[in-house]
């Protein structure tokens, strides 16, 4: 029984660029859904048959869960693309590490002075780097989206509170002086948060599919047959579990990010008062 490293352990090298045990996994993912998605493309019909139909109702219960969140069906469909394709690669990629030979099949190669049995498959969300990757997307997503919507200077406005400053300044008001003061603070904390999402999206996805491969293989070692099918079961739903809360929380980052600061829209016209103007 061999407990895996925190780090994906490398297979081979091309070039200089290092090919993990966990890269495997995440390609053959990537690989799958582009061959779905090809074969989809290519029966899209007036009448669905049976793939088309499971695509759809897949889609359709995403925008509904979506909807939840957004309470605005054209968000949803703007952040469709981004969202459902982090919660499915998330979802595949951490129940691919339940398949047979995951963990198990490998090459003895030389690692840290040793050698060592190298698995060819492990968990892809077992990697860290990848679990960041995808927060840093997640996260500068919500900014690019918010950009786009609101306009660069009211986005950043959020963070970097200058005009608020400049302002109070310029009214010469103690009060409002000493406001602005705090709201700049109060921004620059708030663009401290926003590295904190990245962390802790990348640290709970990894923590829990790390610990999960972990246990595994820990009751496999102990007991072969039979005793680890519960616990394999359990990973089943903590896959879905985690897919849906990096999910969710991406799908926060991005409402929060493209709906207008509350300043705006108290002061923002009504469109029936700006039709009458």
């Amino acid at each position: 029984m061999t407990i895996p490293p925190l780090a994906a352990e490398p297979l081979f090298h091309i070039g200089s660029f290092p090919v993990t045990n966990a890269y495997v996994n995440s390609t053959i993912a990537v690989a799958g859904f582009l061959i779905a998605a090809l074969v989809l493309k290519r029966r899209i019909t007036l009448v669905p048959g049976t793939l088309q139909n499971a695509a759809e109702s897949v889609i359709e219960f995403l925008l509904g869960f979506f909807d939840q969140v957004t309470a605005d069906r054209e968000k949803s469909k703007r952040f469709l693309p981004l969202v459902a394709t982090l919660f499915l690669f998330i979802l595949v990629s951490n129940w691919m590490g339940l398949l047979p030979g995951t963990g198990s099949i490998g090459r003895w190669l030389m690692h840290e002075g040793q050698v060592e049995l190298i698995p060819i498959f492990r968990p892809a969300g077992s990697d860290l780097n990848l679990t960041l990757a995808m927060a840093l997307v997640s996260v500068l997503a919500s900014h690019a989206f918010g950009v786009v919507t609101l306009g660069f200077f009211v986005h950043w406005n959020r963070f970097i509170q200058l005009g608020t400053v400049w302002k109070a300044v310029v009214s010469l008001k103690p009060i409002a002086i000493l406001t602005a003061l705090v709201e700049f603070i109060v921004g620059l904390i708030e663009l401290f948060s926003e590295v904190a999402k990245v962390i802790s999206l990348s640290l709970r996805l990894f923590g829990n599919i790390f610990a999960g491969e972990v246990l595994i293989t820990v009751i496999s070692g102990l007991v072969s047959f039979a005793v680890p099918l519960p616990f394999m079961a359990l990973e089943l739903i903590v896959g879905i579990v985690q897919a849906t809360v990096f999910a969710l929380l991406t799908l926060v980052y991005l409402t929060v990010a493209t709906s207008a600061p509350h300043g705006d829209e108290e002061h923002a016209p009504s469109p029936k008062a700006a039709a009458a103007h």
